[in-house]
Formats: C-alpha cells, structure tokens, sequence
C-alpha cells in the first residue's frame, strides 16, 4: 500500500477540489455541475469549517484524493453525525488505499472527539465497487432511505 499524506484541505486545494468533484458528478449520476457553482460550494466549506471540512490525500505533494464531512446534530443521540460525502479518488490512484487512509483519518478524529456519535455515507444503490469498499471498512447498510426536495436542481 502506498503512503500518503491525509491534511485538511486549504484554499491552495479549491481549484483541484472542484476539479475531482466535477468527475465525480460525471462518472456517478452522468451530470455536468456548474464550475463557478461548484467552486463557490467548496470555498464556503473550507473558509466556514462549523459546517464542516474537505480532507484531502497527498503522493508526492499531489492531490490524489478527497473527502468531505458534514454535521448532522441527532437529539436521539445529543451528539453530532459526520456525514462523508463527495468521495474522489482520481483514477490512477483507485484501489491503492486512498480511500482507507482518507476513511481511518476522519474516523480517528471523530472517534476521538466526544461530540461526535457516529458516521454516515451514501452510496450510490448501484455503484457495487464503492459499497464493497465501505463495507469492507465496517460501514453497513443502514435502515433509512434517503429522501429529499432540492431547490436547485442540477
């Protein structure tokens, strides 16, 4: 397994940051996402860390990957959710553990802080490589379907 560098994203990364989640639009949904949109959704995250944070895994001083973390507040648990959202890995570098790293990093931090009660992700329903991955790293299948009413529509 090779070895990288998992660091909290900074304003240097919002070009390649908006870059990978470009892709990913792409290669998961077969949608193109406003660039500007984009960039502008990515600069707020990093400069408002309250809503969350991007971190990012480095080769070579090279962005090879991505994710982000979001809070949800669960008064069942009095405790914050990370959600993990915008996952990338650019594709040269899948399948070398990335992924892992990037995972067991947010994992440890939240593990590690008391407000924090848990993780969650979504997936794709089809997208098999991903959920075998996530499973693998003890993610499971939870109860809940996802629903939702967005006011911008891509």
């Amino acid at each position: 397994m090779l070895k990288f560098v998992i660091r909290a994203a900074t304003r240097d990364d919002v070009t390649t940051i908006t870059d990978f989640n470009l892709r990913l639009a792409a290669e998961t949904e077969g949608i193109s996402l406003d660039r500007e949109l984009v960039t502008r959704g990515v600069t707020t995250l990093i400069d408002e860390r309250s809503r969350g944070n991007y971190w990012v895994a480095c080769s070579g001083g090279t962005l090879v990957g991505q994710l982000m973390h979001t809070r949800e507040w669960s008064d069942w648990r009095n405790g914050d959710i990370w959600w993990i959202q915008s996952v990338y890995v650019r594709e040269d570098h899948r399948r070398r553990g990335v992924f892992t790293h990037l995972h067991s990093h947010l994992k440890a931090l939240a593990a590690s802080d008391p407000g924090v009660v848990g993780l969650r992700l979504y997936v794709e329903s089809d997208n098999l490589a991903a959920r075998t991955t996530y499973e693998r790293l003890g993610l499971h299948t939870a109860r809940y379907q996802i629903m939702e009413d967005l006011f911008n529509s891509v």
